[in-house]
């Protein structure tokens, strides 16, 4: 399984590094920039979002109809060109300009689509880990070295360094990835159609879930950097030092919350502790004079920006069907972005407005509805996985099993030979499917 994993979280690193890499310095920079104002900067934060939200699901789609490499090909020149925009830029606009051509480059739900055909139903909360856990180590590297080259060099030249990454990405993607299996489904074109991914309330419920978890994402780091340089004074080789003991507990903070969401099924428990973590680190950051108390808010918002990451992409893969994977993480991704940009124009409007304690108070506000909505959420791990031979079990009869309570998603992965089938284990147990299909 890794051998089919880390060359995609590789590249999904690689992609993600060049988007974090600028974040720790990003919204200071902008500002001074010619025609920088607040607003602007906060778009400049969140802009490349907004093209996200656009194309991610139209990039999901097109993974499922024309190939996954095809699409990820197109959508890693797409993001390079849009760095190298970036990175030639003297004033606000072709800054955003360059942003927006970066986010045109929507893979991130094709990768994620890609990981889930080369492994196993019961092997994908393992995958989405790895992934995850990728995605953090480059998000660490990125929040240390991004302030340091910034310092020595400017902060164009890290938008030069992610175009360069994007290329060795694509190098990566022809000589490493595998080709995915050959899945075959049992849907009518009318299920499979975009609006599919809508139905299932659980789906629904991880969407809006993608929206506040990215959208204080952009709002933290919009303002972290502001308040280390305007209420601190910190020049931006400084930020690491508040920046470093925020991410190597944020890293920490991981791999328990992966355990207890995917081995023990305490996936909602974990996204409430979460969100508790971004209360706290909002009421530090935004009410506190001391340096060090904000410096502690800073850190807990890592904590708890950090625990979603190794079960948001894992559980909608397997809330959605095997035939909308592409299409769902798509949508889940579209609300991220959203959220992404709304964070950024909003934070940089509300710390324009009401400094930063008008941002803690909506980011707070913002919380409470966020756990309202996630404890009523139902539970991933009450969804099981059988796998049934097709040398023993008729693959004739899977069709039949469309319409039984309790069956959520069925398919055959003609490469490995195998009927899979996903279902409630509180309505149905494996020997009536077994029965069904003999």
């Amino acid at each position: 399984m890794i051998k089919k994993v880390l060359p995609l979280s590789l590249i999904v690193a690689l992609r993600f590094f060049g988007l974090f890499i600028v974040l720790s310095v990003l919204s200071s920079y902008a500002k001074e920039l010619p025609g920088g104002t607040a607003f602007l900067a906060g778009i400049a934060l969140g802009g490349y979002a907004l093209t996200q939200a656009v194309l991610q699901v139209p990039f999901g789609v097109m993974s499922d109809k024309f190939g996954r490499k095809k699409t990820l090909l197109f959508g890693l020149l797409l993001f390079a060109f849009g760095s190298f925009i970036a990175g030639m830029a003297d004033n606000i606009y072709t800054l955003l300009l360059g942003r927006f051509l970066q986010g045109a480059g929507a893979i991130g739900s094709v990768v994620t689509a890609m990981i889930a055909d080369q492994v196993r139903e019961d092997e994908r909360g393992h995958a989405m880990a790895i992934m995850g856990m990728t995605i953090a180590m480059s998000f660490a590297a990125a929040m240390i070295i991004g302030p340091i080259v910034a310092g020595i060099y400017s902060v164009s030249t890290l938008f030069w360094m992610t175009g360069v990454l994007a290329l060795i990405a694509l190098v990566i993607l022809f000589t490493a990835v595998p080709e995915p299996p050959h899945i075959e489904h049992h849907y009518s074109e009318e299920e499979a159609k975009i609006g599919s991914v809508f139905k299932d309330k659980d789906l629904v419920r991880m969407y809006i879930t993608f929206l506040f978890h990215s959208s204080t994402m952009a709002i933290a780091f919009f303002i972290i950097p502001m308040l280390l340089s305007n209420k601190f004074g910190m020049e931006k080789m400084e930020y690491w030092k508040v920046y470093l003991p925020a991410v190597i507990f944020g890293i920490l903070a991981m791999a328990p919350a992966a355990i207890l969401g995917e081995k023990y099924g305490k996936g909602k428990e974990v996204f409430i502790a979460s969100v508790l973590f971004i209360i706290a680190s909002f009421a530090l950051m935004g009410f506190s004079s001391s340096f060090w108390l904000f410096a502690v808010g800073a850190t807990f918002f890592f904590i708890g920006f950090n625990m979603f990451e190794p079960l948001l992409q894992s559980f909608v893969s397997k809330f959605a069907k095997v035939h909308q994977k592409g299409a769902a993480l798509g949508v889940a991704n579209t609300f991220a972005y959203v959220g992404i940009f709304l964070g950024g124009a909003i934070g940089g409007w509300l710390y324009g407005h009401y400094q930063e304690r008008g941002v803690a108070i909506a980011v707070i506000i913002l919380s409470i509805f966020w756990i309202a909505w996630i404890v009523s959420m139902r539970n991933p791990a009450l969804r099981e996985n059988l796998f049934l031979s097709t040398d023993i079990f008729k693959e004739e009869k899977l069709p039949n099993l469309k319409g039984v309570e309790g069956i959520n998603d069925f398919y055959t992965n003609k490469t490995e030979k195998t009927m899979v089938i996903k279902y409630e284990k509180e309505i149905i147990d494996e020997d009536t499917i077994r029965g069904l299909l003999s």
